[in-house]
């Protein structure tokens, strides 16, 4: 199904209603409400650390595109699943890079951006590949949950993305991990390696590292630096 593509002030608008409409709905009934206004210009965005959204998608809308950010940094685990969901499940997977490869990377701004500055190295590999994917689109589905840390506490169901003037979907925002643990074995859902050995979160391999106990699921990533989030959802 296509839809023309709708003004910014009409997204605005759809946004703020559906926001307050669908606070309560089912993931599912939140994915077919986005399908039905959006069509082929809705997509999900997956990390690839389980395929719990695009399998919702999937249900509402066979077929949905699937947009996952290949930073070069990541975990083979993380290309390994990628490439099963493209493999089983009724998705069109859609890879983005960056602009540059981490060779050249390298070569301009030195080895180890990722350490050195994480925020730049993160507007490179990440937030700029997407909001550049993302044109084609007049929403966009997230894995966003508010249990995940404070900072993803606020997340909307529907929310407004002024930055990129775009819909904002967080279906699952209200689940707990309890809640994606039973979808995920009652549905037999796709699930990167890592989450069994000791990551409660995957992101790039250098920017990531496996929780201690008591820790929240976001603590794993980029320990030490201060940062908790990439960017792409500021």
């Amino acid at each position: 199904m296509t839809t023309a593509p709708h003004t910014a002030q009409d997204l605005e608008r759809l946004a703020e209603q559906a926001g307050r409409d669908l606070e309560e709905a089912s993931a599912l009934d939140v994915l077919r409400w986005a399908a039905d206004t959006f069509g082929s210009r809705f997509c999900v965005t997956s990390s690839m650390e389980d395929a719990v959204v695009a399998h919702l998608a999937a249900r509402a809308m066979p077929g949905v595109d699937v947009v996952f950010l290949d930073t070069g940094y990541h975990f083979p685990e993380t290309i390994g699943t990628r490439d099963a969901v493209a493999a089983v499940m009724d998705v069109n997977v859609i890879t983005l890079t960056p602009r540059q490869t981490v060779a050249e990377q390298d070569a301009q701004y030195g080895p180890k951006l990722h350490d050195r500055d994480p925020d730049r190295c993160c507007a490179l590999r990440k937030v700029a590949p997407l909001e550049e994917g993302l044109r084609g689109y007049d929403a966009w589905a997230t894995g966003l949950r508010r249990d995940e840390s404070p900072t993803r506490a606020g997340t909307p169901v529907v929310g407004w993305d002024a930055r990129r003037a775009k819909v904002k979907i967080s279906p699952i925002a209200r689940w707990t991990q309890e809640d994606v643990e039973a979808y995920v074995a009652e549905q037999g859902v796709l699930t990167n390696p890592l989450l069994t050995d000791g990551y409660a979160s995957v992101g790039c391999a250098p920017c990531t590292r496996r929780v201690l106990e008591g820790e929240d699921a976001r603590s794993g990533r980029w320990a030490g630096l201060g940062k908790t989030e990439c960017g792409i959802h500021l």
